[in-house]
């Protein structure tokens, strides 16, 4: 394990080993002796840990109880060694690598919040290690998953322009995604184009594996996707905060109000203005998170 605390960026890159050898990164946010509960973030399918910044320094930095915040780096994306075969791009690799994940950073139960793939495996980590999960906050992304938002998806992944300037990349996604979403300024959509290429080479790159998209490939949608209420169900002792994107395409609105029915403690919200899938460094999303982090404290107590 290699730890070198950057105060300048607000966390510390912690880096292991997957059980097959290839290096993993995640965000290390908030004192490492902190008693408050820990708080696992994992982004979408091609995102990184740069998609929980804003939202991992509010919780580690709050001033009545600041905790750890881990936000993570999948392989093939980020800071993350990429994969030799892109088949180990697979939901029950990045599982596995997520457990040697805690186990190496000591946590043992944590508030995870799931964007997306991140919610597929926070309900993968449910039925595979439930005593792990304090409390959870589902980031557009339910049981019953949308194949036109897929079909978008797809369409984009590994297959984007390669822009000059960060500048470049926020018009190109700002042309992909303005119907998503409608509200972003220059500013947001600069973030999002810092969050989806690099300049760490001197060069400009996407930050995940192109191969990524072989994976999506493969997906056959012309067949019926997997419905995944009895995973869902496996959460039920926790208390969870549902979010979607009001303009999202992968969750539908009445997947959010079954959530919220079948559940005994099940918040939802619908996010104005914003697709898939909302950004979750709002102050109103702080807001509603923490409460969430603290119900999941309380109960967890």
């Amino acid at each position: 394990m290699d730890l070198t605390t950057h105060s300048d960026t607000g966390f510390s890159p912690l880096f292991i080993s997957a059980r097959d050898g290839l290096k993993l990164h995640a965000r290390d946010y908030g004192p490492l002796a902190a008693t408050a509960l820990p708080v696992v973030c994992l982004p979408g399918f091609a995102r990184t840990a740069a998609d929980f910044h804003e939202l991992a320094l509010a919780l580690a930095k709050d001033e009545a109880k600041p905790r750890r915040v881990l936000a993570v780096d999948y392989r093939g994306r980020g800071l993350s060694e990429y994969d030799r075969d892109w088949k180990n791009y697979d939901i029950r690799i990045e599982l596995d690598d997520l457990m040697q994940l805690l186990v190496a950073a000591g946590i043992e139960g944590a508030v995870f919040v799931g964007t997306s793939r991140g919610g597929l495996l926070t309900m993968a980590m449910g039925a595979a290690r439930p005593g792990v999960i304090k409390g959870v906050v589902m980031n557009d992304i339910g049981p019953v998953i949308d194949a036109r938002g897929l079909l978008r998806i797809r369409g984009y992944v590994g297959k984007l322009p390669m822009p000059r300037s960060f500048t470049e990349g926020a018009e190109i996604l700002k042309r992909l995604s303005d119907q998503q979403f409608p509200q972003f300024g220059d500013a947001e959509w600069e973030m999002m184009a810092r969050r989806t290429w690099t300049d760490r080479d001197g060069r400009m790159r996407s930050d995940y594996d192109p191969n990524l998209m072989k994976v999506l490939e493969e997906l056959d949608l012309e067949v019926p996707l997997p419905v995944l209420w009895s995973y869902f169900d496996g959460l039920n002792g926790v208390p969870v905060l549902a979010i979607r994107g009001a303009n999202s395409d992968l969750m539908a609105e009445k997947t959010l109000v079954e959530m919220g029915q079948r559940h005994p403690d099940c918040e939802t919200f619908v996010a104005p203005g914003q697709g898939h899938a909302p950004l979750l460094g709002t102050k109103d999303m702080v807001r509603r998170i923490g409460r969430l982090v603290a119900r999941a404290e309380r109960r967890a107590a």
